[in-house]
């Protein structure tokens, strides 16, 4: 039986390697995207998500495990955009590009490792639904705090909700990949 982290690590690198392919395709042309748009790119998937999961039908024909690669994808564009700020332009190599997706992937599983000790891997009993659920409220936190100019009195930032979407996805993914 596989374990977490093994688990993170093979769903993980499919969606690397679709970053990877698209940052060849494309370049890094999301680094003109404000915080506020990548945060609209995960809501426009995990929105679709719950559409398909809600309706049952799926009229595109792309698949959720698609759309759960994006989340996590463009979870860690927003962290690279925290740090970074937005660009005028592509102005990352791929190299580098990818050196910044590897750290907040790697920051991503400290996290999942950290909550699943304290949490004994909870999220195993949740139903798929309840992880799109979980998505669509972390952003509409982050929108709430965007609002506020990152502000918050209380409770934790922009970055902490995008790396818990990351792993909400990642978990979609895990449940979707493996069976328990």
């Amino acid at each position: 039986m596989n374990t977490t982290s093994q688990q993170f690590d093979q769903v993980t690198a499919a969606c690397r390697d679709i970053f990877t392919k698209k940052l060849k395709d494309y370049g890094a042309s999301w680094r003109i995207l404000r915080p506020r748009s990548v945060t609209d790119q995960i809501f426009i998937k995990a929105n679709r998500i719950r559409s398909i999961e809600t309706k049952g039908v799926n009229k595109v024909g792309e698949d959720i495990g698609g759309e759960l690669i994006a989340i996590v994808n463009y979870g860690i564009i927003g962290l690279i955009q925290l740090e970074l700020g937005f660009a005028e332009k592509d102005d990352l190599s791929i190299e580098d590009a990818l050196k910044l997706y590897n750290k907040y992937l790697e920051q991503a599983k400290n996290l999942m490792a950290d909550k699943n000790h304290d949490y004994d891997e909870a999220w195993r009993s949740m139903r798929t639904e309840s992880y799109t659920d979980m998505i669509l409220m972390k952003i509409y936190r982050t929108k709430q705090i965007e609002q506020h100019h990152g502000k918050t009195l209380i409770s934790e930032g922009i970055d902490a909700n995008y790396f818990d979407m990351i792993n909400y996805a990642v978990f979609g993914l895990i449940k979707m990949n493996f069976k328990d």
